[in-house]
């Protein structure tokens, strides 16, 4: 218990520490007039308050990801609630704050085209095909997910559940941001922090259930290793790049940059709490019990169905269709939405009639659909993998640009060599991936996480006025 309580400190501790250094680092300019306002549409480019902007980014961030990745993180044992706090402050919030700050500075413009701008354009295409993959891989997932409970709860067969959860995906994707996602989904938000609440404390006052410590033995309850497979395991409550993809669409709706602050990086430590929350609960849960090493790829809304009705009773069940059905399914369509809008950039589209929208919008929702019926395990490996990729290169070009600006670039380069060693030590361990023994593919990874830095350094770090001079 003290291990969790200590990391739910140092979660909350980090915005009002740690963050500010990050703030101070991009120098926010509270004149400055925002893309909201300077390239207002009435459809993407639309000013919303602060509150709603988190809110609404919250909700864009979270969804099934800081639920399903904590429970099956959850196997990893206590080693997760170290994971999460340390992943979130120095990694997930600082990638979540320049994402969103340099969409802000540049435009609203998204990824791929900041990327190709502090990175060069030979990234550009990488970045956007990445990008467009893991929102139509998070549609795919969140889709399935809710699907799957809301067929087990009601009876309703499984393809009639999909097709009208993307039959509402179309309609929130091409509609105008404030008309249906900037009114409603501040909604969802609260709720989906508050099921998370509600469920700790209910497993809290339980006596029969305890949040093991760090130092717990014997509740690693897999085969895999901690490195690297925990830290792709919880993304959307550590560091993900898909957070990328949605920091564009709340961008075009900041009014003020000292927003950005409480917008990005507030909503990415809201979300490892969330996540921190679920992972106490499931190891609490289901510990020393065969029932969670079966979720590790399984679906993790079975859990949370018997995880809510045992420690909230009939309340558990409404709890369950809100964090599990709608927040899932909000999270789902700007995922689309991201996918949307950055092939209308990368190909200059306007968006400002809906018939442009509907035609770039059916063919991302029908490749969507279509993976619903693949294994959830597979689908979601692939999007951790995807959106650890992007968060790296958007971790470089977050460090390029603070380099260009003369800024302390440590800050957004730490975690990008971080994430480099995760990503080659994954690839080239994982079963998807070229499963050499964690021995040698570990030496592989270390070496070729130095050669990137190396390579890195060499072509985006300024020269010395003396270098220069020679």
């Amino acid at each position: 218990m003290y291990s969790f309580i200590i990391c739910v400190i140092a979660l909350i501790a980090s915005y009002f520490t740690y963050a500010k250094l990050v703030e101070r680092s991009v120098g926010v300019d509270e004149t400055r007039e925002t893309p909201a306002y300077r390239l207002q549409d009435g459809v993407d480019y639309v000013p919303m308050p602060l509150v709603k902007n988190f809110l609404v980014h919250f909700l864009n961030i979270a969804g099934l990801g800081p639920i399903f990745g904590a429970i099956q993180g959850a196997l990893f044992g206590p080693a997760a609630f170290i994971w999460i706090t340390l992943g979130t402050i120095l990694i997930g919030g600082v990638h979540d704050y320049f994402t969103g700050f340099m969409s802000v500075r540049n435009d609203g413009l998204t990824m791929p085209d900041i990327v190709s701008k502090y990175l060069g354009t030979r990234i550009r295409k990488l970045v956007a095909v990445l990008i467009i993959i893991t929102g139509i891989l998070v549609a795919t997932t969140f889709a399935k997910g809710a699907a799957d409970l809301i067929s087990a709860l009601t009876g309703i067969p499984l393809l009639i559940c999909i097709i009208v959860i993307f039959i509402y995906f179309l309609i929130a994707t091409v509609f105008p941001v404030d008309k249906l996602i900037g009114r409603i989904y501040p909604i969802f938000g609260v709720l989906l922090l508050l099921m998370a609440v509600i469920m700790l404390g209910g497993l809290i006052l339980n006596p029969s259930y305890s949040i093991p410590e760090f130092t717990t033995q014997g509740l690693y309850l897999t085969d895999k290793n901690i490195f690297p497979f925990l830290f792709v395991t919880v993304a959307c409550g550590a560091i993900s790049g898909f957070h990328a993809s949605q920091s564009p669409i709340v961008a075009r709706c900041i009014e003020n940059e000292k927003d950005s602050r409480p917008v990005f990086y507030g909503a990415m430590v809201v979300e490892g709490l969330v996540a921190l929350f679920w992972a106490a609960i499931a190891m609490a849960f289901f510990h020393g019990q065969p029932q969670l090493a079966a979720i590790y790829g399984a679906q993790p809304a079975v859990a949370v169905k018997e995880m809510a009705t045992v420690l909230v009773g009939p309340v558990g069940l409404v709890l369950t269709i809100i964090g599990v059905v709608i927040c899932p399914i909000t999270s789902g369509d700007t995922a689309l939405r991201s996918s949307r809008i950055t092939i209308s950039d990368s190909l200059n589209i306007n968006n400002e009639k809906i018939m442009t929208r509907l035609k770039i919008g059916i063919p991302l929702f029908l490749v969507s659909f279509g993976l619903t019926f693949i294994d959830f395990s597979l689908v979601w490996r692939y999007f951790a993998w995807s959106q650890l990729i992007v968060a790296t290169i958007v971790l470089y070009a977050a460090a390029a640009y603070l380099m260009k600006n003369k800024q302390h670039y440590i800050l957004a380069l730490a975690p990008a060599i971080v994430c480099t060693l995760i990503a080659f030590a994954y690839i080239l361990q994982a079963p998807e991936g070229l499963r050499l023994p964690s021995m040698i593919s570990n030496v592989i990874s270390v070496i070729a996480t130095a050669v990137t830095t190396v390579l890195f350094l060499k072509q985006y770090k300024p020269k010395s006025e003396t270098q220069t001079d020679q």
